[in-house]
């Protein structure tokens, strides 16, 4: 296997920082993944695990071996009258693998349109949008063990999900390399168009009295013109999309906050607890929009830090 030296690493995060990898290699499959771990001359050299380089902010130059995660392939290992379990490469991209299974009219992750990064990293923040995530579809992953270089399974009660996080960004961080996630969706999807803009948008281009016959590729199109009208593109300037997740406090300071703030927003989570728009609470303080050299909040979306074009980390 190839191991490349003083590697840019520009083009592989969206932000677009030049920072640069002292190692670098791509492995597009479980085989050769474990060659690389197991090889002696990397056992003890400090690695990065890298996907589609959307979630990452480049603090300085990584002076160890960068590995990307290049392992496709979807493929159906069960299914039913009702639902399909397909597997899927950790390296294959992810809002790719949302239209695969909206061609095939599999439901479950059309809310998750447009998301950037790939599938292995899907589950390591549970991502999530417009009322639906990873957990909600999630069945099982494949991962190997760094030190030792096996592959275990992990099935969902043992990934231990919550709002955006899961057992590998704590308990079990920096241990394990995802290398293949099975999906558990629906052939006769149940349609989630109770959050956000959906409904309103779906019922401007279907129309009220059509807003019944809606498909998996409506909500689809809904969530994309949403996210497209709201965050910037990567290829046009460079960001990571939302980079603060919504706080999440006691409901008995979420009234305190309303007693001050009227118009303050809302969404329960639980009987106890309310999710407060980090959005909407940057943008009162006065941060959306404002730039600092070549760094900044971006003029429609608060939620997203850009880099104007010549960013340094």
């Amino acid at each position: 296997m190839k191991v490349a030296s003083r590697v840019s690493l520009k083009a592989y995060n969206t932000f677009g920082i030049n920072s640069t990898a002292q190692y670098f290699a791509e492995v597009s499959s479980v085989a050769e993944l474990q060659e690389l771990l197991g090889d002696e001359q990397w056992q003890r050299t400090p690695k990065l695990i890298l996907g589609g380089g959307s979630n990452l902010l480049f603090t300085s130059h990584f002076n160890g071996l960068v590995i990307k995660i290049g392992i496709g392939g979807i493929e159906v290992v069960e299914e039913n009258h009702q639902e399909v379990w397909i597997k899927v490469g950790a390296g294959e991209n992810w809002h790719q693998l949302v239209i695969y299974c909206i061609e095939r009219v599999w439901g479950g992750i059309e809310n998750l349109s447009l998301i950037p990064g790939t599938v292995g990293a899907a589950p390591m923040q549970n991502i999530g949008a417009y009322g639906v995530e990873i957990k909600d579809v999630f069945e099982s992953l494949e991962a190997v063990e760094i030190s030792i270089w096996i592959v275990r399974r992990f099935s969902s009660d043992y990934c231990y999900f919550g709002y955006r996080v899961c057992v590998f960004k704590n308990i079990y961080k920096g241990q394990f390399i995802i290398t293949s996630v099975v999906f558990r969706l629906n052939k006769q999807p149940l349609l989630n168009t109770s959050y956000g803009a959906i409904k309103e948008v779906l019922v401007e281009r279907l129309g009220k009295d059509n807003l019944n016959s809606a498909s998996i590729r409506d909500v689809s199109d809904a969530v994309i013109h949403i996210r497209q009208s709201k965050l910037p593109d990567p290829a046009e300037i460079g960001n990571a999309g939302s980079f603060f997740k919504n706080p999440v406090v006691p409901a008995s300071k979420f009234e305190a906050l309303k007693q001050e703030y009227r118009n303050v927003p809302g969404y329960p989570v639980s009987e106890t607890e309310v999710k407060v728009p980090a959005g909407w609470l940057i943008e009162q303080a006065g941060w959306k929009g404002k730039r600092f050299g070549e760094v900044g909040v971006h003029d429609r979306q608060s939620l997203v830090l850009v880099n104007h074009g010549a960013a340094t980390f």
